[in-house]
């Protein structure tokens, strides 16, 4: 993929909101069938919930139907619920606030995993990258729109940096451990598993950054508006099974790791490198809304996206549903 400029990078955003905005499916608007729900997956540690409580059988046992699309990335998940092709699905939060500026017709139900070090930089010790402060004017590869890309920004600022004293590329997720591993690239802000793929690739030549004070990427469960308030009691039903999943993860760690393993086809070096870092419960709480107001605030001052912000995130939040299926997950101000 050719390189961008960081005009360019801000362009590409831009497409990517009129693109969500012109969607040709309404989510709303979709045909339900009754005896299928299809939830988007992100391939990625933080979707291990969904995978135990398939393979499980706990949305079985809860009398849902439920069918896992597989995607390589939360936004990519999101891309198939504004599509039509699956009526729930799985993303941080990044992606759901590049969407806010151009369209209203989504929710959270839940967040469902957090992590303070699922974000890293990958950097080649070869391009002369020895600290944070040698990465500027070197070239870095991103996903546009994702938490790598908020990620990266963060770090820059964090460290006295201006995110324009780098290069920023923009690559597919596909490409990206490809691009830095060719020196297309000089580092890559990546989520995982990309960033240990990319770190395993390079070997001796990796330099990983890790910042976990910055910030802490949530997983959520976001459904179609119409479509929550539609079917409020399936989702009861969907919540309660993860809940149940979740308390599986705690009780059988091993067993929930060789889902894992199994599902994202790594090896148990993988499961080490994250493990400690995730943190599987459900939620609903004050932080995502403060998270989703920094990084819209964040888009903006950038110019990523064009027009105003919503006026209120908690407008994109539906939590009856957690409040049924797990009390006391829910402490949001209202």
């Amino acid at each position: 993929m050719p390189h961008v400029s960081g005009d360019e990078v801000k362009h590409a955003v831009a497409n990517l909101a009129r693109f969500l905005l012109g969607a040709a499916i309404a989510i709303g608007s979709f045909a339900v069938h009754a005896d299928e729900i299809v939830l988007a997956v992100a391939r990625t540690p933080f979707s291990l919930p969904l995978f135990v409580a398939d393979a499980e059988g706990y949305f079985a046992a809860e009398g849902q139907k439920v069918r896992l699309l597989d995607c390589p990335t939360g936004r990519r998940c999101l891309q198939h619920l504004f599509d039509g092709d699956a009526q729930l699905a799985t993303v941080a939060e990044t992606p759901l606030v590049f969407a806010s500026f151009s369209r209203a017709d989504f929710v959270v139900l839940a967040s469902f995993a957090k992590s303070l070090n699922d974000a890293k930089i990958i950097a080649r010790k070869s391009a002369g990258i020895s600290a944070p402060i040698n990465l500027g004017s070197q070239r870095i590869g991103v996903v546009i729109g994702t938490s790598g890309h908020y990620f990266l920004d963060s770090f820059l600022l964090y460290h006295g940096m201006d995110n324009r004293s780098v290069r920023v590329t923009g690559w597919g997720i596909e490409d990206l451990v490809r691009a830095l591993q060719n020196r297309e690239v000089d580092a890559i802000a990546a989520f995982e598993p990309s960033a240990y793929q990319a770190m395993r690739a390079l070997g001796a030549d990796a330099l990983v950054f890790r910042a976990p004070r910055i910030y802490t990427t949530t997983f959520n469960l976001v459904a179609g508006r119409s479509f929550a308030h539609n079917r409020d009691a399936d989702l009861i039903k969907i919540l309660r099974a993860i809940d149940r999943a979740e308390r599986f993860i705690q009780a059988e760690p091993q067993k929930a790791q060789a889902i894992l393993r199994r599902k994202l086809e790594l090896d148990q070096s993988f499961i080490d490198w994250v493990w400690s870092d995730l943190d599987y419960s459900l939620s609903l709480d004050q932080s995502l809304v403060k998270t989703l107001e920094s990084e819209a605030r964040w888009a903006l001052r950038e110019g990523y996206v064009n027009g105003k912000r919503p006026a209120d995130y908690l407008d994109y939040i539906h939590p009856m549903p957690l409040k049924k299926a797990a009390p006391g997950a829910v402490t949001l101000i209202k």
